[in-house]
């Protein structure tokens, strides 16, 4: 059994000195001889030449195991009925590799069957390569043998995800992908897949000129143990997004699938388990604001939009909504009005004007909604930020 892998670039170790040392130019003009080096750049370790591989290597997990079986007739005497079976063991199952089951009807002296088995490995750990042959010999007598070839499968990226959740139920995705193998990699592919209420924008590209450019630049390899982030922004689909109850229980968002490539092309793809992230609690109501302006000017109206939800999946709410004061901020309008029943999972748009008595990054506060079936309050603070200028003198 021989394991199939990619040459490798020959690596020669330069040795060289300055002309005013005892060998001069001895050592220079013998990196140039060899015919190993790179012609006008000998200095460099890499040369030109590819060598095989001299031993098992390193397997990483989401990488194509390839490996040759022959099975040699050492003997002078013809064999029948011979049948190879591959067998892949490993900490949870047990794979058949084998490309046919079907028996060899003879195999004469120094005469060998050939086989080339591959697998794509989806478990970390020990894996057993198992090669059982039997056979007839010419007396009738049925013989049987089996080898092992152990090897470990290793990791070849650690990935950790972090998640946001926004107002206006988004959620922000950072992906943290690290090369822990010790030979850079060419990241391929890092794309998420959406749960089915969810669609994703990549947000790992910048415009340039009307083309979109990667934000790591034309170069996408990742050196060993170096790590990258990954930025994802997941909207719900029109319609779940109405359905409030829905979207406040989801948990799973989706699964990151990633592709690379190392030394000379060898292909890895990794596929994560699905995302889960901490579910928000928006309580019996929620309010997030629809529309804000980033700038205002100082005491001047300026108008929002708020979003009232009412998550509770049985319950009809009859809302009061009071505004209050806060140092910099003063609401324009009649605190203490009804705003009517709200159904369960059902929502309402409703249109404030607003003005601030201060400059500089103000906090909108000061918003009550009262449950008058419960008599309960629920407080808003904080929902938002906007920058406060003066506004310009007219002449």
């Amino acid at each position: 059994v021989m394991r199939l892998t990619k040459p490798t670039l020959f690596t020669n170790i330069p040795v060289t000195c300055e002309e005013r040392d005892l060998p001069g130019n001895l050592f220079n003009q013998l990196m140039k001889d060899d015919p190993s080096t790179v012609k006008g750049a000998e200095t460099l370790m890499l040369g030109e030449m590819l060598t095989l591989p001299q031993n098992f290597g390193n397997i990483f997990l989401g990488e194509t195991f390839s490996s040759y079986i022959s099975v040699h007739n050492d003997s002078n005497q013809v064999v029948k009925d011979i049948l190879v079976k591959a067998d892949l063991q490993t900490s949870s199952q047990r794979l058949n590799l084998s490309a046919s089951s079907a028996a060899v009807a003879e195999l004469k002296p120094d005469c060998c069957i050939d086989d080339v088995i591959h697998h794509e490995v989806k478990e970390i750990g020990t894996h057993i390569l198992v090669c059982a042959v039997s056979y007839t010999t010419q007396t009738g007598e049925k013989m049987y043998f089996r080898k092992f070839f152990k090897f470990q499968v290793l990791k070849p990226l650690d990935v950790k995800t972090k998640f946001y959740n926004a107002e206006t139920d988004e959620v922000f995705l950072e992906a943290q992908i690290q090369n822990i193998t010790t030979s850079p990699m060419f990241m391929e592919k890092v794309s998420l897949e959406p749960s089915m209420m969810y669609n994703v924008a990549e947000l790992n590209t910048v415009d340039t000129a009307g083309e979109s450019e990667s934000t790591f630049g034309s170069r996408t390899y990742l050196q060993p143990m170096d790590t990258r982030q990954y930025l994802y922004c997941l909207k719900p689909k029109q319609e779940f997004a109405e359905k409030a109850g829905v979207i406040k229980g989801v948990t799973v968002i989706g699964k990151l699938d990633i592709v690379w490539k190392t030394n000379l092309g060898e292909r890895g793809r990794l596929q994560t388990s699905q995302l889960q992230r901490m579910a928000p609690g928006y309580g019996d109501v929620r309010l997030a604001l629809e529309t804000i302006p980033d700038t205002v000017n100082l005491e001047e109206p300026f108008d929002i939009t708020c979003k009232i939800t009412n998550c509770s999946s049985e319950r009809t709410m009859d809302l009061v909504l009071e505004m209050c004061n806060t140092n910099s901020i003063h609401w324009c309008g009649v605190s203490g009005r009804q705003l009517g029943k709200l159904h369960p999972s059902s929502s309402l748009h409703l249109a404030l004007t607003l003005l601030s008595s201060v400059q500089g990054l103000q906090s909108v506060s000061g918003l009550r909604l009262t449950d008058t079936f419960l008599k309960r309050t629920y407080e808003y603070d904080d929902i938002a930020q906007v920058c406060v200028v003066s506004s310009e003198v007219k002449q």
